[in-house]
């Protein structure tokens, strides 16, 4: 097997009351007076090895924590492993927590391609001049969409009711996660820090929708086809969420690469991704993953977050009284 994981670091956990420690453990906020991170995944802490230590026959990968550690282990493994026979590499997983980590790796060169989320592509090219290599197509579509989601059993019907409530966010960095609230309170002349009572970051979006699910949030923004894949292979996550609007259409989430890789080689990625669909083995995983094919990727795709990030004035980093982690 071509696939090893290097370095996931352990992700912090805040406390809350003796009740909801007790009800779930690897779950933490505080009071809405001060940022809160809320993670709901247990924590693996694995030596790092040397990661200057780097052959011809390697290549590293990161992986946008848009799904938990555990989860996106779980999801993406068969992929990679896919790919670093195809492609006669060891695929060596970088795991980090944010989306501004990943990023900082693609930055630096310590990884040379990721997947990432679609925020964190504009950002990263702007910042890093990252690539696309390819993105997922879903249903036909090489777009999705930002789901606002509350518990079923709740009488929330629109973003409105949600005012003074408790939201949660994915990433600073994320799309669906942060940008996609943040445009629709700019049309009724709002914004995240005020219009809701306390503001969390969760990290992940399946956290988000488990936060949703058992009650410790009032809504979430999160990534649909996210939300779509767990509500078809693990429906207990989703079926207590209710979906009350739909943002507008969004580039999938693209496989990027550094600008230093060279070009031979992400030719070879691209195409050991965009051939999966007529390999056998390659068609059963994407079909696991809920992906029809990997399509080349368009940066046009990705301009109506452009225009979020513009209209809305918005930076990508945590605003007053959010921060990213506390570890």
């Amino acid at each position: 097997m071509l696939f090893s994981i290097t370095s996931i670091k352990p992700i912090a956990i805040f406390r809350v009351s003796l009740i909801i420690i007790t009800a779930l453990s690897n779950i933490g906020c505080s009071d809405h007076e001060q940022s809160k991170v809320v993670n709901f995944s247990n924590t693996i802490t694995l030596e790092k090895p040397d990661t200057k230590q780097r052959g011809d026959k390697q290549l590293r990968v990161a992986i946008g924590a848009m799904v938990s550690p555990r989860e996106s282990i779980s999801i993406y493994q068969e992929l990679l492993d896919y790919l670093g026979e195809k492609l006669g590499k060891e695929i060596v997983l970088e795991q980090r927590k944010t989306y501004s980590e990943i990023n900082e790796l693609l930055g630096k060169s310590e990884v040379d391609f990721a997947f990432v989320c679609s925020g964190p592509y504009v950002v990263g090219k702007e910042k890093y001049g990252l690539e696309l290599l390819a993105a997922p197509e879903v249903n036909g579509s090489h777009f999705y969409n930002a789901y606002l989601i509350v518990n079923k059993d709740s009488r929330f019907n629109t973003i409105e009711d949600l005012r003074s409530k408790t939201f949660a966010l994915t990433d600073p960095d994320s799309n669906t996660g942060k940008l996609a609230p943040i445009g629709w309170l700019k049309k009724i002349g709002e914004k995240p820090e005020t219009f809701f009572g306390s503001l969390i970051y969760t990290y992940s979006h399946d956290n988000s929708i488990l936060a949703v699910s058992r009650g410790f949030v009032d809504g979430a923004s999160v990534d649909g086809l996210i939300w779509a894949y767990f509500n078809k292979t693990n429906p207990d996550l989703t079926s207590n969420t209710r979906v009350i609007l739909k943002s507008e259409n969004y580039g999938t989430p693209p496989v990027v690469a550094t600008r230093q890789m060279s070009k031979s080689m992400k030719e070879a990625i691209k195409r050991a991704l965009l051939g999966m669909r007529d390999d056998k083995r390659g068609a059963e995983i994407l079909d696991r993953l809920m992906i029809n094919r990997f399509v080349p990727a368009k940066d046009d795709w990705y301009n109506s977050i452009r225009d979020v990030i513009e209209s809305a004035g918005v930076s990508m980093e945590p605003q007053d009284g959010l921060s990213k982690s506390e570890n």
